[in-house]
């Protein structure tokens, strides 16, 4: 009797406890499943397609000098105060640019008001790309400009081949009717093409090009049918992040040109140039000219003169080259298109700033 009821006692509690595993096991499906729904948020945000905002950037070159005209090297971003058309910006690149590579043009100009010089500014070129260039960094290129715009020697580290172009800069074969590549613009019946080098040299060779870009013009300043503009040449180098040293190279043997500034009777400006543009003075101030270029670019205009001979004026620039600031900052979207104007200004007391004026903007 006590067998049986032993028996009996066990299975009672197995039939009680049956139905409460077969319970867990239904129950375990049916959680999981209602457990799945909840994870889905947790991966919607990896979904969600990315946003790119473009920002641009605006890139400022300077070379801060003391009162004594002595350049200043050694100055830091919070050194530096920036405003664009009077609105302070946040400088948020800054950099010595003596490490980063330079694309330097060399402009000459071999029209016939020049034919006098060219073989000063030759050996003096010469001797500025043998001391300029870093053949591991830098490269440079040599255009020649009179009736037309032609590219001697386009961007190279080597010395050899631009050695080989400046001896090329005012030889006879140069003085014919037709000819150049197809970096080439050509405007038949004489005239000085300045304008239409300093456009074609930002435009087509240096605006691609990173780190430090400048451009050297050699000319007496004075524009002969080109079909850009004053403002186009300013324009196409701004855009291009490339400052104009000018070094104003006049003949003073050269007797004036019965016919006023521009070469001849019927020479100008006719079909070249651009509707709205104010015609050029009868005699143009080349020296104004070249002022303003490289005002308004952030580089110097210089004079030869007997005081100062182009070899100095070169080692001049190479000064500045190599002891440059590069800033960069974020306009405001509203800005709107057009002209913008730069001002930037150091905190020391008795320091000027060298830099371009402005720039323009496409939106």
């Amino acid at each position: 009797m006590r067998i049986g009821k032993a028996c009996w006692l066990t299975l009672l509690l197995i039939s009680l406890l049956l139905p409460a595993g077969s319970l867990r096991s239904q129950q375990q499906p049916q959680q999981s499943s209602q457990q799945q729904p909840q994870q889905q948020p947790q991966q919607q945000p990896q979904q969600q397609p990315t946003i790119s905002v473009q920002v641009n950037v605006v890139n400022v070159l300077a070379t801060v000098r003391d009162k004594r005209g002595a350049i200043v090297s050694n100055l830091g971003k919070d050194d530096f105060e920036l405003q664009e058309d009077g609105r302070p910006q946040t400088i948020s690149y800054f950099t010595r640019e003596t490490d980063l590579p330079l694309s330097l043009g060399l402009l000459v100009d071999t029209s016939e008001s020049q034919r006098r010089v060219l073989d000063q500014e030759r050996n003096a070129s010469h001797s500025f790309i043998d001391d300029m260039l870093r053949e591991d960094k830098d490269k440079a290129f040599v255009i020649h400009f009179d009736r037309e715009v032609e590219l001697l020697q386009d961007l190279t580290s080597s010395r050899q081949k631009l050695e080989t172009a400046l001896d090329l800069v005012g030889a006879p074969q140069l003085v014919r009717d037709s000819g150049g590549n197809g970096g080439s613009r050509q405007h038949y019946g004489g005239g000085t093409l300045l304008y239409d080098a300093i456009y074609l040299a930002s435009e087509e060779v240096v605006k691609k090009q990173q780190g430090r870009k400048a451009l050297i013009v050699l000319s007496d300043g004075v524009d002969h049918g080109s079909k850009e503009t004053l403002v186009d040449a300013i324009r196409s180098a701004q855009r291009a992040d490339t400052l104009v040293y000018s070094i104003l190279f006049a003949d003073e043997q050269r007797s004036p040109n019965p016919f006023g500034g521009f070469g001849g009777p019927g020479m100008g400006r006719h079909g070249g140039g651009h509707g709205g543009y104010p015609r050029e003075e009868e005699h143009p101030d080349g020296k104004k000219v070249l002022e303003q270029i490289s005002k308004e670019t952030g580089g110097r205009l210089f004079e030869v003169s007997k005081k100062q001979a182009i070899d100095q004026i070169y080692a001049s620039i190479a000064e500045e080259l190599r002891n440059q600031y590069s800033l960069g900052y974020s306009p405001a979207a509203d800005a709107a298109s057009g002209y913008r104007k730069i001002h930037l200004t150091v905190k020391q007391k008795d320091m000027t700033v060298q830099t371009r004026d402005g720039y323009y903007s496409d939106r």
